[in-house]
């Protein structure tokens, strides 16, 4: 390893590359890590973190209104977007020192330049060559949108973060997680919008009837959705606006238009093809379960191996993978039953299978579903309803999924996350006792399956 500048030298410097370097650091390697813009990527940049905090301020809208039922009175209210922007800028500046400083404290290396691969150890870092022993990748994903004329004049979530203005018309173009939780977004701020998608219900890939609530909650908001459609051209009008053509041969008009289509592996100008890394058309780069290349020292996690596309994924594959090579303790990673959440309006949440998965993977299916009204809409008088399910293996008893679509589904999920990745039975989920009045204790006395 002497003959080496580092012992590891990762590429990329977001969620999974931090921490597989503070681990390696800790170990006692020698790490170095590059990064060509703002330490802490995707999510703390230009993810999850400032997307919550606008959904944040998107729900505001609705508490507001909410309040008259429980007898406050409230006079005018003005909405800031400049100011919000101002604030969320500020935060994240101050997330960003904070990841400097914990590569500083692990005694990491930062380069601040783009890092290219020459071969299997040494890495282009500006007009610098630098050589270690591994290197792993951990550059993450990007945008992608389609290639139709105009495209030009939309946007990404990249760009959304960084509007001058809160535009009053938005046309948001996809149905997954990042189109959903915008769409919301806009929408509790005031912009009209419309939800374009191609396939027959958003949320491709999540159980049935998270889908098919969630599409009608969202829709009572004002936010309309169009399936089954595809922008296939953008035009600048006279006035400034945008106006998208769809193959149905209708048109929408807007001041926005945001694509939401997408992310691809980020892996433009990497060198891999010259250094010999495998990747696959798209830019995905295959890995074993410990995270290795088809070289034996060059490794990838997070989302530029297109495996679970989630930050604490690869937060998890970036640990385990320093832990395995520098710290004596060789360990996969296990991508089962992770939980997931999508911050739409309401939001999502999400662990184990859905439906028809879970038929596949474990044949006959005990059902448990309810839909209510969350206690807090008996005195506000909106119209919005809670759906939580289960899913349970009929012939061991043990719960395979578990969905929720409501306030606070994500903190309600990530508590049941723990239970569903440890075996917990339904007889176990009878014999505890809820916590009244919650919503979640629905998930401990539901007691007949609707189907099974």
């Amino acid at each position: 390893m002497d003959n080496f500048d580092f012992d590891l030298l990762v590429i990329g410097a977001g969620s999974g590359g931090v921490r597989a370097a503070r681990i390696a650091a800790g170990h006692g390697a020698r790490v170095g890590i590059c990064e060509s813009s703002r330490v802490g990527g995707t999510c703390v940049i230009r993810g999850c973190v400032p997307k919550k905090l606008l959904s944040y301020a998107a729900h505001f809208a609705e508490e507001f209104e909410d309040a008259a039922g429980f007898g406050w009175e409230l006079g005018d209210r003005r909405f800031s977007w400049t100011r919000l922007i101002e604030n969320k800028d500020r935060e994240i500046d101050r997330l960003n020192q904070i990841y400097l400083q914990l590569l500083s404290n692990s005694g990491v290396a930062l380069f601040p330049v783009h890092g290219k691969l020459i071969d299997s150890h040494r890495v282009q870092l500006g007009e610098d060559i630098v050589t270690a022993e591994k290197i792993l990748i951990a550059t993450g994903g990007r945008p992608w949108v389609p290639d139709m004329p105009g495209v030009e004049l939309g946007i990404t979530s990249d760009e959304a973060f960084h509007l001058k203005a809160l535009p009053q018309r938005v046309i948001v173009v996809g149905g997954g997680f990042i189109a959903c939780e915008f769409a919301g977004i806009f929408n509790g701020l005031g912009s009209a919008v419309v939800q374009v998608y191609r396939g027959d219900q958003i949320l491709r890939g999540f159980d049935h009837d998270v889908r098919d609530t969630l599409a009608m909650e969202m829709s009572k908001k004002g936010i309309e959705i169009r399936l089954e459609l595809n922008v296939t051209e953008l035009i600048r009008t006279r006035e400034g606006l945008i106006t998208a053509k769809l193959d149905n041969g209708t048109e929408l008009q807007a001041d926005t238009v945001m694509f939401a289509t997408g992310r691809v592996p980020n892996v433009r100008g990497l060198g891999l093809r010259d250094a010999g890394v495998h990747a696959l058309p798209g830019g995905m780069i295959p890995v074993d379960e410990y995270s290795r290349t088809n070289l034996s020292n060059v490794f990838a996690v997070g989302d530029v191996t297109n495996r679970v596309n989630l930050t604490p994924v690869a937060l998890m594959e970036g640990h385990a993978f320093a832990d395995s090579e520098f710290g004596g303790s060789p360990r996969p990673v296990n991508h089962g039953l992770i939980p997931s959440a999508v911050f739409s309006h309401p939001p999502v949440a999400t662990v184990g299978h859905a439906e028809k998965d879970a038929i596949r993977h474990y044949g006959k299916i005990d059902v448990y579903k309810s839909s209510f009204t969350p206690m807090k809409h008996t005195l506000s008088g909106r119209d919005e309803k809670t759906m939580m399910k289960l899913l349970v293996q009929a012939s061991s008893g043990k719960v395979v999924g578990l969905h929720v679509v409501g306030m606070d589904a994500p903190e309600i999920v990530q508590g049941f996350a723990v239970a569903i990745k440890s075996g917990l039975t339904k007889q176990q989920f009878d014999l505890t006792t809820g916590i009244h009045p919650t919503a979640a204790e629905e998930l401990v006395t539901m007691r007949t399956p609707i189907q099974g």
